[in-house]
């Protein structure tokens, strides 16, 4: 770390050390509301509730111009290979350019290829729900089954939810990651194999649970219609999303299913991408490039603000302060929104596969922590389930709260819509203040009181609010997190588009198969191991 960079982690350190608790900063500040309330695009940032005041706010802020965020940002929007480890460049951002924009990678404008592909996604919608494309025997498709994993399932499928009130096709989208065969098996139970297609999502086309998954699939649709040929079975029912374009066509699936992916999109960052072509079978082209507007405009925003009204940034320096300065090692997410249930787990990759990092980009380990463990579930659930432990347990908890201020419910009375919408923000206003201002203790009533009935508060957190949720407010939200993550990643020195951590499980989980299917080899797994393959090989049989 060079001095620069160590005087400036002083300074916010020195602020953390003088800083007073949230009830004081109110207190002192008749404005504090105010001047800490921040807006881009559709989106109100309210950031008052965090301990912090206004000489850590500008600690942090100039942390941020010291680790030259501002030149990183710049670097990664031109499309400079700043994914060093793998010499890539990071240009999710390229895929919600207007299409008169020029992005060059190596030389070559992406853009046209860009929208090209998102050209071809969209007239294949239109083929699949005007039965142009229909299935082998003829049927007309009603669902389409995307299969995936990581990012190639995580952000479609939480968009397939939060979207939920948008589905405008016909076409029912579900999602299939895991290689337990129970995840398939449930996914295909009620599904008609003549009029369901599945979109094989994974850029290498190699990626084991994926192809297992894949395979699984065109067993089951061969087997369905024995009398049909099977390259028509391959042709009618399986898409692709790929880079590895040939290893789809090896397999039979025809060229005008193959939707490209490319290497300078990272799996977590795709979701604008080809990836999101089962979201776009349900909700329908012109939904999909609205998500796609909401992602540009915070991208614009993200690019051309100053650091000290930038959201991501404010967003990133509050949790680099949390984490580093206040030491807290996780962080809530808790939308107030039922569609938006699987943003926590959405959010889980995106930031910690991308900044849960022990070496920096110099090749120097860390030397202050780095990603905290990002979690959730929505409100109210959550409120009968963990908020006890954010109230009154030891750790403090950071929380980011996410709330819209209409509802769009739909299939039950309007009155009730309105009624229930208000029950669910008063529930997270509530919240959020009894997380920072707590409630008395036995000092204030001793005999009416005790120790178990004390809520200190002091509880940082942030709330996120907007009209409503839409695909372009989606689109938003999922760019103002993938830029919160990009900027702590520079702040912390580590390079966020890599994850090397995920490859030795990989590498392991091959040695243990072979292990499995023959216990007499040698091998260099460890005596547990052995004796767990052992006893699961002993109990495998079918009673």
């Amino acid at each position: 770390m060079n001095s620069a960079r160590e005087e400036a982690w002083r300074q916010v350190f020195d602020a953390a050390e003088s800083v007073v608790d949230i009830g004081s900063l109110f207190a002192n500040d008749a404005k504090r509301t105010e001047s800490l309330l921040f807006t881009g695009g559709d989106l109100l940032v309210d950031l008052s509730r965090q301990r912090i005041d206004a000489k850590a706010l500008g600690a942090l802020i100039h942390l941020a111009s010291v680790c030259h965020i501002e030149g990183a940002r710049d670097r990664m929007f031109a499309g400079v290979a700043i994914n060093t480890t793998e010499g890539r460049a990071v240009l999710h951002t390229a895929l919600r350019a207007p299409i008169d924009s020029s992005i060059e990678v190596d030389g070559v404008n992406v853009v046209p290829e860009i929208h090209a592909t998102l050209n071809r996604m969209g007239e294949s919608v239109v083929r699949l729900v005007d039965g142009t494309h229909c299935g082998a025997t003829g049927k007309h498709i009603k669902h389409v089954v995307n299969i995936g994993i990581g990012g190639s399932d995580l952000g479609p499928a939480m968009a397939n939810l939060a979207l939920s009130e948008n589905r405008v096709t016909g076409i029912t989208s579900h999602y299939v990651s895991n290689v337990d065969p129970a995840d398939i098996a449930l996914s295909l139970r009620n599904l008609d194999p003549e009029s369901t297609v599945f979109v094989v999502s994974s850029k290498t086309f190699t990626t084991e649970e994926t192809m297992a998954n894949a395979h699984t699939a065109r067993a089951w649709l061969e087997s369905a219609m024995p009398a049909t040929p099977k390259s028509d079975v391959v042709s009618r029912h399986l898409f692709a999303v790929t880079a590895n374009v040939g290893q789809a066509l090896s397999i039979g699936i025809s060229p005008s299913n193959i939707f490209p992916m490319w290497e300078w999109v990272g799996g977590r960052f795709s979701l604008g991408s080809a990836i999101g072509f089962s979201l776009m079978c349900t909700i329908g082209e012109e939904n999909f490039r609205e998500m796609l507007a909401g992602m540009h405009e915070i991208d614009e925003h993200f690019r051309t603000a100053p650091l000290a009204k930038n959201i991501p940034v404010l967003l990133a320096l509050v949790g680099i302060w949390n984490r580093n300065a206040l030491g807290c090692t996780t962080q809530g997410v808790i939308p107030y929104l039922q569609q938006l249930g699987r943003f926590p787990a959405f959010l889980q990759q995106l930031e910690m596969e991308s900044n849960g990092k022990r070496s920096t980009t110099d090749g120097d380990l860390v030397e202050l922590p780095t990603s905290p463990v990002v979690w959730g579930e929505p409100g109210t659930n959550g409120q009968h389930a963990f908020f006890q432990l954010l109230h009154q347990g030891v750790d403090i908890i950071p929380v980011d709260f996410i709330g819209a201020a209409r509802s769009n419910a739909t299939g039950v009375n309007p009155e009730a819509v309105r009624s229930q919408h208000e029950k669910l923000l008063a529930n997270m206003f509530a919240q959020a203040s009894a997380l920072a201002f707590g409630a008395p203790g036995p000092s204030d009533n001793a005999l009416a009181l005790g120790e178990h009935r004390v809520f200190p508060g002091n509880r940082p957190s942030t709330t996120i609010l907007f009209q409503q949720l839409t695909p372009r407010t989606l689109g938003q939200l999922v760019s103002l997190y993938e830029h919160k993550t990009f900027v702590q990643g520079c702040i912390w020195g580590v390079n966020s588009f890599d994850q090397w951590g995920v490859e030795l499980g990989k590498v392991l989980a091959g040695d243990v198969l072979a292990f499995m299917s023959n216990t007499s080899l040698h091998s260099q797994l460890d005596a547990t191991t052995k004796h767990l393959i052992t006893w699961c090989n002993a109990h495998s049989a079918t009673p």
